[in-house]
């Protein structure tokens, strides 16, 4: 009987441990998450959450006859792409440079995460001083090369420079130290190697390091991705308006769900909005593997 019993706690231990991980994921992620397609389909007032009409798919129909939702979805991308691309190269470069032994090397690292301390409020508010158009430093510093004031509030292509650049200083820093973590990851007898081959440090760059690095630049491309489909924190506090501008030129998704659901007091069309951005970001994500795969086939079949 105690053989059985034994046999028995060692079949449920590994589930009990991961009990607690399931139960938080079911109350705070599975959960919030069905829930959110159920109002999705229903008119739901904030004045009054507790008085549902079926509407079917009327708030998605809604959602895509709505010129401000595909103005939102547009800036996202721009946005998403202005801050994404040059986040991550900086971030290799700074991690290439780091990887080196230089004196002080442990104080560099641990200033490239700063930023990423610091509050996406404190973030916001200061570069947003920065970029001001009549006393911004910013257009202090153009003034002086040459240029004239550039209005970064009002402008389109200004204002989601801005608000890249927000993204841009908070993040690179912690995807440096990522990528320096896969670079010593690497191991040392390849650049050896390459040394004797006669290969310079560019091109130990480019044919060691980069492919030691590519599960890790997949990993941060995904999750940047991911990042700059839900941003919010910056677009709203950098002029601390819902609608993104005057003319909505750097409305996010996140700011226009926010708007739809607060401003509005539209639950419903926004809950159809929020799965709109999961459908989204699950379909970058798959088209990432997907194009990750068929380069990995193409390089086993070499």
């Amino acid at each position: 009987m105690s053989g059985v019993t034994r046999t028995a706690r060692r079949g449920v231990a590994p589930y009990a441990f991961v009990a607690p991980f399931l139960t938080l994921f079911a109350a705070f992620g599975l959960f919030p998450l069905l829930y959110t397609a159920y109002v999705s389909v229903y008119r739901v007032e904030l004045q009054n959450p507790g008085e549902m009409e079926w509407r079917g798919l009327d708030n998605y129909t809604a959602l895509f006859t709505d010129p401000f939702f595909w103005t939102a979805l547009r800036n996202t991308f721009t946005i998403g792409v202005l801050s994404t691309v040059p986040q991550l190269l900086i971030a290799l470069g700074l991690a290439h440079v780091l990887n080196y032994k230089l004196r002080g090397r442990t104080f560099f690292r641990t200033a490239l995460l700063l930023p990423y301390a610091t509050s996406v409020a404190a973030a916001s508010l200061i570069f947003a001083q920065l970029f001001g158009r009549d006393f911004g430093l910013v257009n202090d510093v153009l003034g002086v090369v040459g240029f004239g004031p550039v209005d970064w509030q009002s402008g389109t292509a200004a204002s989601q420079i801005a608000v890249s650049s927000i993204v841009v200083w908070r993040w690179t820093g912690y995807n440096a130290l990522i990528y320096l973590a896969g670079m010593q990851s690497i191991p040392g007898e390849l650049y050896e190697a390459s040394e004797v081959d006669g290969a310079s440090r560019w091109r130990q760059f480019l044919h060691v390091t980069l492919p030691g690095l590519r599960p890790t630049i997949v990993f941060t491309v995904v999750v940047s991705t991911i990042g700059a489909t839900q941003l919010f924190g910056e677009p709203l506090l950098f002029e601390g308006s819902i609608s993104g501008g005057i003319s909505h030129q750097y409305q996010t998704l996140g700011l226009y769900m926010y708007e739809q659901g607060w401003g509005f007091f539209h639950l419903g069309r926004a809950a159809a909005i929020a799965w709109v951005m999961f459908l989204l970001i699950v379909a970058l994500v798959g088209v990432n593997a997907l194009l990750v795969r068929r380069r990995s086939l193409k390089e086993a079949g070499r």
